[in-house]
């Protein structure tokens, strides 16, 4: 994985990863020039020149044997006396001078031959020359194109493929819309490794039945921290959230776990009897007394029943009264003091077993499967409420404007956010605002109480697989015009709708963007869609060690050290590299264009994500694996984009040096095309 850059902070929350290619592939290596042909007098020439020459003395030539076979004739006749000698002698010399002209004609000829041959060696040897200095230019252009190709190769090759998705800086809440438990535990380990090495809090509100957390509980055990794990309701009696806290603070929070279990209820009125039971037997007292309060309302006379209670026997006879006094004895009263002590029942050993508890970095809260819809609400609210509380709590501090300059110093999770109430969610949101605390909202689907949120101001919104129709309906009318249609007859139709595309025709999503996905994201995701733990792991010793020393918390911790640990602890860190080791996860692998309409948005990857970029909508990855990659940086493509590329230095030819024989061989030419 490759270092962040110096001007990338350590304490940013990641949620995924991007695959980009900034750096274009620079093509095949240019090819070296073809050498010319050699210049040479070819024979050819030299034979047609000869035939001209011989062609143009011919005459001459002619003329020359004849005055030849004429002083022969003489010179023969005058011995047989049939010439007399005088007349054979002038004869010949006749020939001879007419020969001499001729004779020097045709040396002269022979000259002209000779001169047109070193004209034509000379002419050559320039054109010779000349595409010598050619081929030099041409061999030069080449090695610095040459080398220009190895500049951009080598930086092709060596450049990040997988860039960080990361929370901009204006955004105080992320809400994540669908998805699969598959994609929640990437996406969470994926943001807990971020906050690991920062050095940072996460707590974890696991309110899906299933231990979604759990690959980032073996990160955060390979790392050398010991997190805090609670289960409800198995863990009630050891949970140590919201017990510390006062009256006030404490009647709030019961009073929002009655609201959310019967919306009919009065939060504030509730709170307010809540209150006054507990100014009676002290802001201090556990749910049991609280709930004998309760039943000292609902039993407005003293009787053997309230001798044989176990909750009114925990508070004396002057508390009992005292309490019917100040929040009075009529029906309406009696009848929801017995609603709310229906409501609270449930918590009344909350806390009685925790103790001094040590500081832990991670937490997390989950609540088991088998304990129902319905408790799985109120515990919930309880774990939002309380911590709520606690963010106020901070947010009124001395030290919080400090803390405020420091945005996502405390990271809230809420996987399963829309089984609590839209009220509670508005006041975790506020209360996270208010103190600088960083809020992760999952919900199931985009749907019509829940897509508002998607479009709020300071939401970093987050689309994953939609598991309805509907939904993916909505969900690709907000990216299509950034709102969401709420037409109860549009989901009605989407919800009975058998084929998603004639769905997306009715809607004119035809013509959705395609955006690019690797070949990683769609095999990876698939393979670990059922890797999710049916629940966490409760012992130590069954947990992953590691021969490090054990701490509840943990300064930063390096990216490398990072993902070796995410490498050896985690699922996805092993099916990544073993996916690296076969070469499919280099990020070289093949990028294919998908298609963001409510048929794409159904059938996302597991990991996959659609998160908003500066040019419109962008695919990411929430695979925590990715993070082994040497491929992988910190970095996000807006940061390296922006940073300006050196062009390549062209090399230093040297006049007297041999030129390189670089590159690949010219292309050899075929026959059939001369």
């Amino acid at each position: 994985m490759a270092a962040p850059r110096s001007g990338v902070q350590t304490g940013l929350t990641y949620l995924g990863w991007r695959h980009e290619l900034l750096v274009p592939d620079p093509g095949p290596a240019p090819r070296r020039p073809a050498p010319p042909e050699r210049a040479a007098i070819s024979e050819e020439w030299r034979a047609a020149q000869r035939r001209h020459e011989a062609r143009t003395n011919r005459p001459l030539t002619a003329l020359l044997a004849l005055l030849s076979l004429v002083a022969l004739a003489c010179v023969g006749l005058w011995p047989v006396r049939i010439l007399p000698g005088l007349i054979a002698l002038g004869l010949c010399l006749a020939c001879l001078a007419m020969a001499a002209p001729i004779v020097v004609a045709l040396m002269q000829s022979r000259q002209v031959m000779a001169e047109r041959l070193r004209r034509e060696e000379a002419r050559l040897a320039e054109e010779q020359e000349r595409l010598d200095a050619q081929q030099r230019e041409r061999l030069e252009e080449h090695a610095r194109r040459y080398a220009a190709w190895q500049t951009r190769k080598r930086a092709f090759e060596a450049q990040p493929r997988w860039y960080g998705v990361r929370v901009p800086e204006d955004a105080g809440t992320v809400v994540v819309a669908g998805g699969t438990e598959s994609g929640w535990s990437a996406l969470l380990t994926t943001l807990g490794a971020s906050r690991l090495r920062s050095g940072r809090d996460l707590t974890v509100v696991d309110l899906s039945g299933r231990a979604l957390a759990g690959d980032l509980m073996a990160l955060v055990k390979r790392s050398g921290i010991t997190p805090r794990i609670r289960v409800l309701p198995a863990d009630l009696q050891r949970l140590h959230l919201g017990t510390d806290l006062d009256g006030a603070q404490r009647a709030r929070i019961l009073s929002s776990v009655a609201s959310a279990l019967d919306p009919k209820a009065d939060i504030d009125i509730d709170e307010m009897l809540l209150l006054q039971i507990l100014d009676v037997v002290g802001p201090g007292a556990n749910v049991s007394a609280l709930i004998g309060g309760l039943r000292a309302l609902a039993e407005p006379a003293e009787g053997a029943a309230t001798r044989s209670d176990p909750a009114l026997m925990l508070l004396s006879p002057e508390q009992r009264a005292e309490i019917r006094e100040r929040c009075g004895s009529d029906r309406p009263v009696m009848e929801r003091a017995w609603e709310l002590e229906r409501h609270i029942a449930p918590f009344e050993g909350i806390g009685t077993r925790c103790g001094d508890e040590p500081y832990a970095q991670i937490k997390v809260i989950a609540t088991d499967r088998a304990s129902g819809a319905v408790s799985t609400r109120a515990y919930g609210t309880y774990a939002v409420a309380a911590l709520r509380e606690l963010l106020e709590l901070r947010s009124r501090n001395p030290q919080s404007a400090q803390r405020a300059l420091r945005p996502w110093a405390n990271t809230i999770v809420v996987c399963g956010a829309d089984v609590l109430p839209a009220a509670e969610i508005d006041r975790l949101i506020g209360a996270a605002s208010w103190c600088g605390a960083g809020l992760v909202l999952m919900i199931r689907e985009v749907g019509e109480r829940t897509a508002h949120r998607l479009a709020a101001h300071g939401v970093f919104p987050v689309l994953m697989r939609q598991p309805t129709s509907a939904s993916a309906a909505r969900a690709a009318s907000w990216l299509a015009t950034g709102r969401v249609a709420a037409s109860a007859a549009a989901g009605a139709a989407a919800e009975k709708a058998e084929d998603v595309e004639v769905l997306a025709a009715s809607n004119g999503h035809r013509g959705a963007a395609r955006l690019p996905m690797h070949q990683l994201t769609e095999v990876i995701g698939e393979a670990l869609n059922d890797a999710v733990g049916e629940g966490y792991v409760a012992e130590d010793s069954e947990g992953i060690t590691a021969p490090v020393p054990v701490r509840t918390a943990a300064p930063p911790i390096a990216p490398l050290n990072l993902a070796q640990n995410m490498r050896a602890a985690t699922a996805w860190g092993r099916v990544t590299t073993q996916a690296t080791e076969i070469g499919e996860a280099d990020g070289t692998g093949p990028v294919n264009g998908y298609q963001v309409d409510p048929h794409g948005l159904r059938t996302l990857p597991p990991t996959a994500m659609v998160v908003p970029g500066d040019a419109g909508p962008v695919l990411a990855d929430a695979n925590p694996g990715i993070l082994t990659l040497p491929t992988a940086t910190l970095s996000t493509v807006e940061e390296s984009r922006g940073e300006p590329a050196r062009p390549p230095e062209p090399p230093t030819a040297d006049p007297g040096a041999a030129h390189p024989n670089v590159g690949p061989p010219p292309e050899r030419l075929d026959w059939r095309t001369v």
